[in-house]
């Protein structure tokens, strides 16, 4: 189904945009983005620049599109990584500029789905271009500093590293948007981090590795959500904590209302399906063993 074959309403909104139809193309982009934090190819891409340790690579690639900035630039646009994890950072516009980085982050994409077989016809790629470059051309970046610093990054050539790299806009949107209802909910950085490995979908020993909150930081935000009911004694999630972090998450739906309204629920739906295919190939090549729920690491 081409973009011009969906109907007038689809296209311009077909009446409110059903949040169901959000949650599921915002899951789809999610998890079709997640694969370049995983695969080999990033971390061969970083060593070829100099960098060989996780973090600072794992900050460079995604600090990239936004030219060079200090990690405390970084740190703010993340949110949830602490400081020290952050401070990890410094050097790397030494080891090669950030338009190298993008460009390195870019073969370690096209390199890993080709890796892991993903296929999508020259019709389809250009059915989901179709359906994505018009939400990404027609976002409010106002407030979403990595959305809009992918969204100005040059597309390569490669067709299907490009619509990536649209994927890429979206996600980070979303990820934007979810930082303004974590604020606006009380939840700091490291604890809407707690409170998402409370859920399971995040492995606590992974996000701590990464984020580097330390012991003391760590109790103190499990404290603060105690304190709230959103976990139990244990630090087990309570239902009170479930509903909480399941209404932040149709506050985030709401707010990314607005980014598919051009293409409408069944244009998003229709995407959703369309990308499908590279988290079902990196997924059968076990490439998500590591997280499991293939969460959302920003």
């Amino acid at each position: 189904m081409h973009r011009d074959a969906l109907t007038d309403s689809a296209r311009t909104g077909d009446g409110p945009m059903d949040l169901n139809a959000v949650r599921d193309v915002s899951r789809a982009i999610s998890a079709a983005h997640l694969f370049i934090y995983l695969v080999p190819e990033t971390a061969e891409e970083a060593a070829e620049l100099g960098v060989t340790d996780r973090g600072p690579t794992y900050l460079a690639f995604r600090s990239a599109a936004m030219g060079a900035v200090s990690w405390q630039v970084t740190l703010a646009a993340f949110y949830n990584f602490s400081p020290r994890a952050a401070r990890a950072m410094a050097g790397v516009w030494d080891a090669a500029p950030p338009e190298r980085w993008q460009a390195a982050r870019f073969l370690a994409a096209g390199r890993a789905m080709r890796r892991v077989g993903v296929h999508l016809t020259d019709g389809h790629l250009a059915e989901a271009r179709s359906l994505i470059d018009p939400v990404v051309a027609g976002a409010d970046y106002a407030g979403k500093v990595l959305a809009a610093a992918n969204a100005s990054v040059v597309l390569p050539p490669d067709p299907l590293v490009a619509l990536w790299q649209q994927i890429t806009v979206a996600r980070e949107w979303r990820g934007d948007a979810h930082l303004v209802v974590l604020a606006d909910n009380g939840l700091g950085p490291c604890d809407c981090l707690v409170l998402h490995t409370a859920t399971g979908h995040l492995p606590t020993a992974l996000a701590r590795a990464t984020r580097r909150w330390d012991d003391e930081e760590w109790n103190a935000a499990t404290a603060r959500l105690i304190s709230r009911g959103w976990l139990d004694s244990h630090g087990v999630l309570t239902d009170a904590g479930s509903a909480a972090r399941e209404r932040i998450e149709v506050e985030t739906d709401r707010h990314c209302a607005a980014l598919w309204a051009p293409i409408g629920n069944a244009g998003a739906r229709r995407f959703a399906s369309l990308i499908a295919p590279i988290t079902n190939a990196f997924t059968a090549a076990g490439t998500f063993q590591a997280v499991r729920g293939q969460s959302d690491l920003a």
